[in-house]
């Protein structure tokens, strides 16, 4: 088998700045030990998220100096609402700046206290835009899923039986769509199989309940479904993304991600009554519901960027340099969430730093460590991130996995890069017996991780 080359060539670069370990240290103590504080041009490798850090391609720069900037009717939104339909079927599209503009104008109309959203794993925004409004988003992955080091092809599935058992017991009057995450990203960036995809909406069907996906990574699942599932290895990606789509009553969707995009995203609906009330919300909170939010240029780029998604030469590449790097983790012994995702891989705290308890928060003490390291950024998933407090004792009650997440910019970083990642991981591993845990000093009310403070714990 011959070395998978990127499937792109170079046009243009940026210079990245280095910094001494003496000079981190000072960095990260001024950050409050939190990397999301850390000033983006004192980070080397950066891989805090994949959210909008992809490198646009020659043709969707062109699209920015072709976009048409008119306020309502812009030829670029029908160009990206063509785009969205043939890959979604969905038949109202409803363009936003980014995915959690889309989550908060779905759950502030379906929304509110005693509903409840059932989902695989939700991720931050959207756990959080679903609670504002005082509903409960509840999680039911799949068992496996929940065991880093277990390997299987599937583990971002639903609990489909843990599912229909909530309904019953919750009833279906207090659920007002259950949703599914594509990729599963609390879930180690893993996949989720097109069967399960079918088996949720059998269940939507019985208790007529809407299906909507969280599909900001659906070609990279996609992907995964082509390699991995029966029945699709001759279909194309397209043909898998159509598929998936047409279980679904709609979808929130961050452009950022799969659409190889700087910002952007769009929540798309079948029902025409919801999508009537949703783009009045847009036009109050967004704007017109030809752009959303956004600019024409970034309309153009978004569909040039779903075209592109769909090659499965950059996908093979995309997937198996995520696996590059999980590779030489396992080899070195570094406990991650097996088998390596699409996005990101993902470090599993506990059995990094089994010293440290959850309340000490171990994720954070690595994400910390890697900074010093060698100035790589990453982002802990796990108590900070979704720990909750007991109403009563004021403990903590940590979630099911403490994770690390190294999310892998969409053609950003060459292999040199991630070989260097590698290293500070494996220096970084090689040291963990002198890490130790941290405590907050300053917390938000919500999404507490992105300016939380913290201190070392002496």
């Amino acid at each position: 088998m011959k070395t998978i080359i990127e499937p792109f060539k170079i046009k243009s670069v940026e210079p990245i700045k280095f910094t001494t370990r003496k000079e981190r240290e000072k960095i990260l103590k001024e950050a409050g030990y939190n990397p999301f504080m850390i000033h983006a041009e004192d980070v080397l490798i950066d891989l805090l998220t994949d959210s909008g850090t992809s490198a646009m391609s020659a043709k969707q720069w062109s699209g920015i100096m072709n976009g048409d900037e008119s306020y309502a009717g812009s030829r670029s939104f029908f160009r990206f609402e063509k785009t969205v339909k043939k890959i979604t079927g969905h038949k109202f599209i409803i363009p936003t700046h980014q995915g959690r503009a889309s989550e908060k104008i779905l759950f502030s109309i379906i929304g509110g206290k005693g509903k409840y959203i059932p989902n695989n794993t939700h991720f931050d925004t959207t756990r959080a835009n679903i609670e504002f409004t005082g509903a409960e988003a509840v999680d039911f992955l799949n068992e496996i899923g929940k065991h880093p080091e277990q390997r299987a092809d599937f583990k971002g599935n639903m609990d489909v039986d843990a599912l229909e058992a909530f309904i019953k017991k919750t009833g279906k009057e207090n659920i007002p769509l259950i949703m599914i995450t594509i990729t599963n990203n609390s879930g180690g960036g893993q996949p989720v199989s097109m069967q399960n995809i079918k088996d949720v909406r059998a269940v939507c069907d019985k208790y007529k309940i809407p299906l909507f996906l969280d599909a900001c990574r659906f070609a990279e699942n996609a992907y995964f479904i082509k390699t991995r599932e029966k029945g699709y290895q001759d279909k194309s990606i397209l043909e898998i993304v159509q598929e998936i789509f047409s279980y679904a009553d709609g979808a929130t969707m961050s452009a950022k991600k799969d659409a190889l995009v700087n910002i952007g995203g769009f929540l798309s609906v079948n029902d025409e009554n919801l999508a009537t009330k949703c783009r009045n919300l847009l036009i109050v909170t967004e704007g017109f519901p030809t752009y959303g939010g956004l600019a024409g240029r970034d309309l153009e780029a978004i569909a040039q960027g779903l075209e592109e998604i769909l090659d499965e030469n950059y996908l093979h590449y995309r997937i198996r340099s995520t696996e590059y790097l999980g590779e030489k983790m396992i080899n070195a012994g570094i406990p991650i969430i097996e088998p390596p995702g699409g996005h990101a891989i993902y470090i599993d705290a506990k059995r990094f730093l089994p010293h440290i308890p959850p309340y000490e928060y171990p994720g954070q003490s690595i994400v910390c460590e890697i900074y010093l390291e060698g100035g790589v950024r990453a982002v802990e998933i796990g108590s900070v991130m979704f720990g909750k407090y007991d109403k009563e004792t004021g403990k903590l009650i940590p979630p099911p996995m403490e994770l690390v997440r190294l999310a892998i910019p969409r053609r950003v970083y060459t292999q040199s890069h991630i070989d260097y990642v590698a290293e500070v991981l494996i220096e970084t591993y090689n040291n963990r017996k002198n890490l130790k845990g941290c405590k907050i000093v300053y917390e938000a009310p919500m999404l507490r991780h992105f300016t939380a403070q913290f201190e070392p714990i002496k």
